[in-house]
């Protein structure tokens, strides 16, 4: 029997993870706030796992857009527009906008340049939202944030019910719409793009607009997940425009698998739980088991966890 393509594969391990994350919302009650996080990290593990997988863009200044798109929906909350649905939205499209006016500059630029002009402009706008305490509240952040229930009818709990269930729809919806841009022509332009932009070029591909389009996109999701965070923690501090939340997404990316679409879905989750079981046993020593982690999936799991479930499947299916 030959082996089936790796693009089904790949999906079988997506429908594991979906059906784990249902799972998790009855068999863990305790922790379903601390699980809507890591579904919201995943979305942003997602947004940056496009831009660097599949589009080729090397960026240390991610979280900037997470960052607006929290700081977006925690300002309209508190100057009324409290209905969640549509903070999210306008997060996302207010993100998305930034994005095109900021990408047609630097994504003149690849490589170490790009990724160092990003880094820069994360310091920047981290520093300017440090000194804009009457926008963005400082070193206090943003409190006394309240949003109306979901569709006028779940309202926010403390046991987080509502905002896992609420979260995880969000992270279907994007995650729908980015297995679609994926697999479609533009997708597969953007695979050309990564791989050799002088040869698309010569072939008449627009490149700098579609890369300027997938950044964009790539920056409204960073936004939406932004915008949830702000809305499952009624609160936006400054850590959301660090670079540490940069690299923290950069990690997450990498375990997962750079080049597969599932390896957000994967490495972000691994990486919460981790830091968090290694956080709970010692404070002071979690940063190490991550590295122990990354340099073990870097070195012996080619292609990521993702790409490591893949091959599993694939030995399984074989005569």
């Amino acid at each position: 029997m030959k082996l089936e393509k790796t693009g089904f594969l790949s999906a079988r391990v997506g429908m594991l993870w979906w059906l784990a994350a249902l799972a998790a919302y009855f068999v863990f009650p305790d922790y379903r706030v601390f699980g809507a996080s890591v579904l919201v990290m995943t979305l942003f593990a997602l947004s940056f796992g496009l831009a660097l997988g599949f589009a080729g863009i090397i960026s240390l200044g991610h979280a900037m857009y997470f960052g607006v798109g929290a700081y977006v929906a925690g300002r309209l909350a508190l100057a009324g527009w409290q209905e969640p649905i549509s903070g999210v939205l306008i997060a996302g499209l207010v993100t998305g906008a930034l994005a095109i006016g900021i990408g047609f500059v630097i994504l003149r630029l690849n490589g170490l340049p790009l990724l160092m002009v990003t880094m820069a402009l994360s310091v920047i706008v981290f520093e300017a939202a440090n000194k804009a305490t009457g926008i963005t509240g400082g070193d206090d952040g943003l409190a006394g944030i309240s949003f109306k229930p979901v569709l006028g009818i779940f309202k926010w709990t403390l046991d987080g019910h509502v905002q896992y269930l609420y979260t995880l729809a969000w992270l279907a919806l994007v995650f729908w719409i980015a297995r679609r841009v994926v697999s479609s022509p533009y997708g597969l332009s953007m695979a050309g793009i990564r791989e050799n932009p002088l040869r698309m070029s010569l072939l008449g591909a627009p490149v700098l607009k579609r890369l300027v389009v997938m950044y964009a996109l790539c920056a409204a999701f960073a936004g939406i997940a932004g915008a949830l965070l702000t809305q499952n923690t009624a609160f936006v501090g400054l850590q959301v425009l660090s670079l540490e939340t940069s690299v923290d997404v950069l990690v997450m990316v990498v375990l997962g698998g750079t080049f597969s679409i599932y390896g957000a879905l994967l490495g972000a989750p691994v990486y919460l739980i981790v830091k968090y079981v290694t956080q709970q046993w010692n404070p002071f020593y979690w940063m190490l088991v991550i590295g122990v982690l990354l340099m073990g999936v870097t070195f012996f799991f080619k292609g990521g966890i993702s790409g490591w479930l893949t091959r599993i499947f694939q030995m399984g299916r074989t005569e």
